[in-house]
């Protein structure tokens, strides 16, 4: 555990490194922040939302709604955020808020005090989500006794280091993380409530419950996925109240809560996606709608195939092996890949198949598209005569593809599971029914 959490801190700390260059001219400068690879949504947010006059991100104050557009990320996030920016101004000397309300909200972050302040929340947030990584290793040494070097994957992974503090989603990748540690100690409650937070901060967590299905099926632990289903309901919804009730409109906190989901539902191909090749590539408009459309229908039968395979595999299927292969499902198909969505998949991934060499394989194409995409917005992709840039497009295939190897190499440890690197013992004893064959074997043997 010391060793891996030695490694996770040194792998961060080279990440927060790498943003050096950036943080040097508080991501002002355009060219540096992709040249250099070390953008970061963060400091943006800190004024592009109101966090430098403590905006509460749901309000729906009409002054508030004017200056600022309301945060498209789920509840989780927005807090974390809220909290990060209240400690920034308590670090920052709780500066006098009122000169910046009767100030242009798109000139904020020309003042030198502000552009501070920005650079302290990135401090902030990164000693934060440092944090969260190593309680993520530390969840992952714990999943499979006997295998702690298993996440000495996840410790020492390059994009660690590239996405660490792109923005918020090691919130999510942490309660993944002891969503996964939980199912291996049988503790079904914990297990839903640390989704149903996730699924607060992320919505991929969600998809996590599928895999779940999958064992309780074969197994047939009713109890257990009822236990884990109800938590994770529960918890989603206890964490969205402070958003729904905290505004003071006839309508709450409604309208802001609803971004999200609008948001998503109105954005076309973007970054990262195989619909921006294929748009970019055939020169055709595919609407937002369509869009979504053949995506979910795409999810759908992904997850309709992860179904048959894991009731017909040989052996139960483990938990990081169905979650690995539902969450790469929805990312091959979104309709973003935002350079730190691989984060994402870094606790599945180091778990469902914990083989440097066909993690390396896998690395090598995250790493190769984390360049390119910066290069891409840089417009150094782009040919000397003019035109799409193809090589972009062919980092986002080579990048699916490396996606696809990782998912090849787990499906044939699910169908052999003789090659699956972490020995089990027959596990499709129903443990629900287990403790009653084990009382039972024990009245025998007093009886005997």
């Amino acid at each position: 555990m010391r060793v891996v959490l030695l490694l996770t801190a040194l792998t961060f700390a080279l990440g927060m490194v790498q943003k050096v260059q950036c943080y040097q001219t508080s991501w002002q400068d355009g060219e540096v922040r992709y040249s250099s690879m070390c953008y970061s949504d963060l400091p943006y947010l800190y004024t592009g939302r109101g966090f430098a006059e403590l905006s509460w991100p749901y309000s729906d104050d009409a002054q508030t709604r004017d200056r600022y557009e309301v945060m498209e990320y789920p509840v989780g996030i927005a807090y974390w955020a809220y909290g990060t920016a209240w400690v920034t101004h308590w670090v920052a000397g709780s500066p006098d808020l009122e000169p910046r309300y009767s100030q242009p909200a798109d000139t904020l972050a020309a003042d030198p005090d502000i552009l501070r302040e920005m650079r302290i929340f990135v401090i902030v947030n990164a000693l934060g989500l440092a944090l969260l990584t190593l309680a993520t290793s530390a969840f992952l040494v714990g999943v499979n006794p006997g295998r702690p070097w298993d996440a000495a994957g996840f410790a020492l992974a390059p994009p660690l280091a590239l996405s660490g503090i792109v923005n918020w989603d090691m919130i999510a990748v942490v309660l993944v993380a002891g969503a996964l540690w939980a199912w291996s100690r049988d503790r079904s409650l914990l297990t839903g409530i640390l989704i149903g937070l996730g699924t607060a901060t992320k919505l991929y967590p969600l998809f996590l419950l599928g895999g779940i299905l999958v064992i309780c099926l074969r197994q047939r632990r009713w109890v257990s996925l009822t236990n884990t289903v109800a938590a994770a309901v529960v918890a989603w919804g206890v964490v969205q109240l402070p958003a729904l009730v905290s505004g003071v409109g006839e309508l709450g906190g409604l309208a802001q809560w609803k971004v999200f989901w609008s948001f998503n539902a109105g954005r076309s191909a973007d970054l990262g996606s195989v619909w921006l090749v294929v748009t970019q590539a055939t020169n055709i408009a595919i609407t937002a709608h369509t869009i979504n459309l053949w995506s979910w229908a795409f999810f759908v039968l992904w997850c309709a195939g992860v179904l048959v395979l894991g009731l017909g595999a040989p052996r139960t299927p483990r938990f990081a092996q169905l979650g690995f292969l539902i969450v790469t499902g929805f990312l091959l198909v979104n309709k973003v890949y935002s350079p730190q969505y691989v984060l994402w998949l870094l606790p599945l991934a180091v778990l469902a198949r914990p083989r440097w060499r066909d993690l390396l394989v896998w690395f090598a194409g995250e790493v190769f598209y984390f360049a390119s995409v910066w290069w891409y917005l840089d417009g150094r992709l782009t040919p000397a005569g003019g035109g799409d840039a193809g090589f972009y497009w062919m980092a986002i295939l080579l990048r699916v593809l490396a996606e696809l190897y990782l998912v090849a190499v787990v499906v044939r440890d699910i169908r052999r599971p003789w090659r699956d690197p972490v020995p089990r013992e027959v596990d499709d004893v129903p443990v629900d029914d287990a403790s009653v064959e084990g009382e039972e074997t024990k009245a025998v043997s007093v009886s005997a």
